[in-house]
């Protein structure tokens, strides 16, 4: 029999979740909210930690260089923010939490890359999160298409405008 905390922890569970490792390179796809739209970001980097592996609260810490300084952040793989995670590269390493990855740059900072599976690890269907993307982007073609539309209401007018001045010039 279940506990009640465990109940509640598989309901905040997402489906399926890719298997991630520390000493992966991964592509996560965040969904970001600015004021009233949203789009999805993707934060590329490696992975410098892994926690909670079986827990509801499972998260990874991934790092990248952006403009030479080193940016980490984590993120919790069962969030409904975080829509996908690609595993690009797959390195070998004898630990679970890199922080030596920190003091490294430069050719010192490169993992011996090991061969995997890249379908298989990256086939992981969670109908909920493909379902979200898609109807994010479904939402930016229509706000897209409303512009457009709005934008040749516009000159339309001015186009009409612009007949009238005609029209009254040449009746002077």
């Amino acid at each position: 029999m279940q506990s009640v905390i465990q109940k509640i922890n598989d309901k905040y569970k997402k489906g399926a979740v890719v298997d991630v490792r520390s000493g992966d390179t991964v592509k996560v796809h965040q969904k970001i909210r600015e004021g009233n739209k949203e789009r999805v970001q993707i934060f590329q980097g490696l992975v410098i930690r892994t926690d909670n592996k079986d827990s509801h609260t499972s998260r990874i810490t991934v790092r990248r260089l952006a403009s030479g300084i080193g940016v980490e952040k984590s993120f919790l793989l069962h969030s409904p923010l975080v829509l996908k995670v690609e595993v690009t590269k797959r390195s070998k390493v004898r630990r679970n939490y890199l922080s030596y990855m920190r003091k490294l740059t430069g050719k010192s900072a490169r993992l011996t890359g090991v061969e995997f599976d890249r379908d298989a690890v990256n086939t992981v269907h969670d109908k909920k999160a493909e379902a979200e993307e898609a109807k994010l982007a479904e939402e930016t073609a229509k706000a897209a298409e409303a512009e457009a539309a709005k934008k040749a209401a516009e000159e339309a007018e001015l186009e009409a405008k612009a007949e009238a001045v005609k029209a009254s010039h040449e009746q002077v």
